[in-house]
């Protein structure tokens, strides 16, 4: 292996075909890709791995130059030897290659932590204690409650989205316009797909004297995220929707507040110095860098794992990325239009751009039930519940705040109805084959119910193996 980390070896994927037509690229290799699942009613069929928004398979190339650092792993920041100071300049190159992945600007932090959960509960965390947070009831759980400390304002579901620039606007104009502020909001919907007017929001937000925060978490893994160009102040992402194994994730953006906070988590690595007093307590100079918010021994792995999803999404490029997305968004709106009992859940209507994450509810079926159907009798793996965004689903489904249903486990029984939905999700690592499969899988479904009898175990709809 190379000295230098960044330049180790790896596979490098075949990300196009040698056709001119974007629509016509091939699939990235993904992790998994040839693995068979056994059906309930007999056989195996190689599975259709279609829950992309959850969690996304990791790309064999990321893989594979995880693989090539495996055996050089060592502490970071902490070690003479060679392999903790290689270890620690793929550490940092990584911290670069997310950086411009992002169009960072000079001066701002990347911040390893966790997920995008952990990235908005340390922004949650840094706020000013007088600031208030602007949040859209449609965000996920992530986005919608780690704002605990802060006076937070809950806004409606907007229709549109000049709608959402204009309920933001008038929030804004309310506002104590001599505090802090901050607005957060996603970039693509988790449970629509729909892509949000984040440039449009941002300018919003800074000509009320407010910053504001971009959840990624759905959009980085499909279109590209400029820090500069959107002028958002932070964003976060996690690396496994980004085709990254293990647990890491990003908070990316300006530095004040993240320099003037608490550490998010006291320890070593946080601290610069540590001193003991006369009179026997302890001083404590913290970091001023992004090693602040990075206490104790770091993901070294899944921080370059997320640095080289970064690279192969890049080299692939994004526009034979996004123009064959929208190939297979076509395919499956196309397919579900042509049954009549299934209903897209959409805020913003049915021209809207998106990524590939569509969600629906099928007249007469639970959807836990359908979402076992599809998985048990064809192979295919979606996901049913609320999506960790309770108020959005339920708003689109037009069910009352308080009815019952839980994220991802619906208590229902096979053929009620239920106050939960169907997700599908896809990505670039999706061949045209399983989104077929889908698609003639819920026309038969539909046509024929399900072949087998199931049951609710634990919360979830599962076979009844008798």
């Amino acid at each position: 292996m190379s000295a230098r980390p960044n330049t180790a070896t790896a596979a490098v994927a075949t990300v196009a075909a040698e056709s001119a037509d974007p629509c016509c690229a091939a699939p990235l290799p993904v992790l998994g890709r040839d693995v068979t699942v056994p059906l309930v009613t007999g056989g195996e069929v190689t599975y259709a791995a279609l829950d992309y928004a959850a969690s996304a398979p990791a790309l064999q190339r990321v893989w594979d130059d995880v693989a090539a650092y495996a055996p050089y792993y060592g502490s970071v920041h902490r070690g003479a030897g060679y392999l903790s100071q290689l270890s620690t300049d793929l550490f940092e190159n990584s911290r670069a290659t997310v950086a411009e992945f992002l169009d960072c600007r000079p001066g701002d932090q990347v911040v390893f932590t966790r997920s995008t959960t952990d990235s908005l509960n340390l922004l949650a965390a840094t706020v000013p204690a007088d600031c208030e947070v602007f949040v859209f009831e449609t965000e996920h759980h992530a986005s919608l409650l780690p704002w605990r400390d802060a006076r937070v304002t809950y806004l409606n579901a907007p229709r549109t989205p000049a709608q959402a620039v204009e309920t933001l606007e008038r929030a804004l104009a309310d506002r104590d316009p001599y505090g802090p502020a901050l607005v957060c909001v996603t970039g693509a919907s988790n449970v629509t797909g729909e892509l949000w007017p984040v440039k449009e929001l941002a300018a919003a937000a800074h000509a009320h004297g407010a910053r504001i925060v971009l959840d990624a978490a759905q959009l980085a893994p499909h279109h590209p995220v400029s820090v500069q160009e959107l002028d958002v102040d932070w964003v976060a992402f996690s690396g496994h929707k980004l085709y990254a194994p293990f647990g890491s994730g990003v908070l990316a953006g300006r530095a004040d507040w993240l320099q003037d906070s608490e550490p998010y988590l006291a320890g070593g690595g946080a601290s610069r110095k540590v001193a003991r007093r006369a009179d026997g307590g302890v001083d404590v100079e913290w970091h001023t860098t992004a090693a602040r918010h990075e206490a104790g021994s770091p993901n070294v792995i899944g921080v370059y794992s997320i640095a080289s999803a970064c690279k192969a999404l890049t080299e692939a490029g994004f526009d034979s990325l996004v123009a064959r997305e929208r190939h297979l968004i076509a395919k499956v709106r196309e397919g579900l239009a042509e049954v009549p009992e299934v209903r897209v859940l959409s805020l913003f209507g049915d021209d809207a751009p998106r990524v590939g994450v569509i969600s629906f509810v099928v007249e007469g079926w639970n959807s836990s039930h359908f979402a076992a159907a599809l998985s048990a009798e064809y192979g295919i793996g979606v996901r049913d519940g609320l999506f960790c965004a309770h108020p959005l689903v339920r708003t689109l489904l037009g069910s009352d705040p308080q009815d019952p249903g839980e994220c991802g486990a619906p208590e229902a029984n096979p053929g009620e109805r239920s106050l939960n939905a169907i997700r599908v999700s896809f990505g670039a690592g999706t061949p045209d084959e399983h989104v077929e499969r889908f698609v003639g899988a819920v026309k038969e479904l539909v046509r024929d119910g399900a072949q087998w009898k199931y049951r609710t175990e634990d919360g979830r709809c599962v076979p009844d193996r008798g």
